[in-house]
């Protein structure tokens, strides 16, 4: 494994209308699709396999064995959804993915129909990101017209549809089976497994649920082989990805480069620490994955590594906080955000949260009570794994690591508040210039004023004129 950059998905981002049919085929796209119409579906299947691709949506699961899950003596339809529905907090790589090249994605899904025997596909993207909807729709009308799509896809005589669907925003819904719940226009709940998605998924047929990145990944597998592919990486983690670098750097954003790649390299290319700071924490995957320190730059950003390390490579988010920031505030916003975005279907997780955030709220603001950080822990141990998702199984790792590794800063809420103890102004990535004074509207308090005096001297001498009408009249014109 070499630490370098490996632009595979993001090699035309930085081209003019990347997003573009014409750009795309100008270098190389839809030659996977070529290459894969010419195979046996087995043959697709096996060389993807081959390739080592494992799912690029946090759980690391190999989609080439996932498409070998399918039923192929069933006789009810077969489908393919595909998750774009990005809401892990940090996680940044799949909404630029969709913009810059969506190609990438619509090609790897004919793929992945083809070799799964579907013809229908789903791209369910985040309903929030109305651009990014319009910038899809937009590739899969360029590909109907181009003949990728349709009856006949590049005349082979294989059928593939592609319908993109844009969700309501829940974040539960990136948990594979809620998001077929709200595909089918129900509540976004996860269902109870098993049957699982590849035996009874959408309209309790047969179905393949993958990541956006890990469908994109599929064309150039095709296109080079399973060798090249595999090449790159690790052993047991092999390929390139994507990984977001966010919060306390110079230079923020997506970073393509092969699977353990270590965390001190990727905050060189990521410009440092920010000046005159240095690193506190960072989340390896996104705010759901236990937290790790400095002593962990040196970590391979691979699933096996990060695993070894005590957390998650997860999807990639990397969440740098440096000193100034306290992490009892940082945990306590993010089980907030789990919390708002629980289901409410499993009685740990909807309750739990909600006391989770009781309890942080109070040492954040300084009037913790000793035994407070047990409770917190106690709970985490009640909640994990023992709901239908891993959403609570999130929030309790981000807390419980939190308190690994920073116990004496939860222990301060005992009796001084986080806002104290490290002024959350400190942590602005920018400078805090206080707005400009408003424009005035209307008069100044100062006009208003000479006016009122005005008016009020006027009133006083028409009274004063009307008093001396008035005795005039009565007793007339004095001599």
């Amino acid at each position: 494994m070499t630490d370098t950059l490996t632009p595979i998905l993001t090699e035309t981002w930085g081209l003019p209308q990347s997003w573009k049919l014409a750009t795309y085929r100008n270098h190389g796209g839809y030659l996977g699709l070529k290459r894969a119409l010419s195979m046996a579906p087995a043959e697709v299947i096996n060389e993807v396999k081959a390739s080592g691709l494992r799912g690029r949506g946090g759980a690391g699961f190999p989609p080439g064995l996932k498409w070998s899950f399918i039923p192929q003596d069933n006789p009810n339809p077969k489908y393919l959804v595909v998750n774009c529905d990005e809401s892990e907090p940090g996680t940044c790589k799949d909404m630029p993915l969709l913009m810059a090249s969506p190609h990438l994605v619509v090609e790897g899904a004919i793929i992945a129909c083809y070799a799964v025997g579907a013809h229908q596909a789903y791209l369910y993207v985040r309903g929030e990101v109305v651009h990014v909807i319009r910038r899809v729709r937009a590739a899969v009308d360029e590909a109907y017209k181009a003949g990728l799509l349709g009856k006949s896809v590049m005349g082979s005589g294989f059928a593939c549809d592609i319908t993109v669907h844009a969700g309501a925003g829940a974040y539960i819904c990136g948990e594979e089976t809620a998001l077929l719940d709200s595909l089918e226009g129900r509540r976004g709940q996860p269902r109870l497994r098993p049957p699982f998605p590849a035996v009874a998924g959408l309209y309790a047929c047969p179905t393949v649920v993958n990541n956006a990145e890990s469908i994109a990944s599929v064309p150039a597998i095709l296109r080079y082989g399973a060798g090249w592919y595999a090449s790159m990486g690790t052993e047991k983690s092999p390929g390139a990805t994507i990984y977001s670098v966010s919060g306390h750097v110079a230079t923020p954003g997506q970073f393509e480069a092969p699977l353990g790649i270590t965390f001190r390299t990727l905050l060189d290319l990521a410009g440092g620490i920010r000046a005159g700071h240095t690193l506190k924490f960072f989340t390896p995957g996104g705010s759901s994955t236990p937290i790790l320190t400095p002593e962990h730059l040196d970590v391979p950003l691979d699933y096996e590594s990060v695993g070894a390390a005590g957390s998650m490579l997860g999807t990639k988010a990397m969440q740098v906080f440096d000193e100034t920031v306290s992490v009892v505030r940082t945990t306590t916003r993010w089980t907030q955000f789990y919390l708002h975005e629980s289901c409410g279907k499993c009685t740990p997780c909807r309750e739990g949260s909600w006391w989770l955030v009781q309890l942080l709220k109070r040492l954040e603001a300084g009037r913790g009570e000793p035994g407070d950080i047990e409770k917190i822990l106690d709970l985490c141990s009640q909640v994990g794994g023992k709901s239908f998702c891993v959403l609570a199984d999130g929030f309790v790792a981000c807390i419980t690591s939190a308190i690994k590794y920073f116990r004496a800063e939860f222990e301060a809420g005992y009796h001084t508040p986080a806002w104290e103890l490290l002024p959350y102004e400190r942590s602005a990535a920018f400078e805090l210039i206080p707005p400009p004074e408003p424009e005035p509207v209307g008069p100044t308090p100062e006009e208003l004023a000479r006016q009122a005096a005005e008016r009020a001297a006027a009133e006083a001498a028409l009274k004063s004129k009307r008093r001396r009408g008035f005795r005039r009249g009565k007793g007339g014109e004095s001599a």
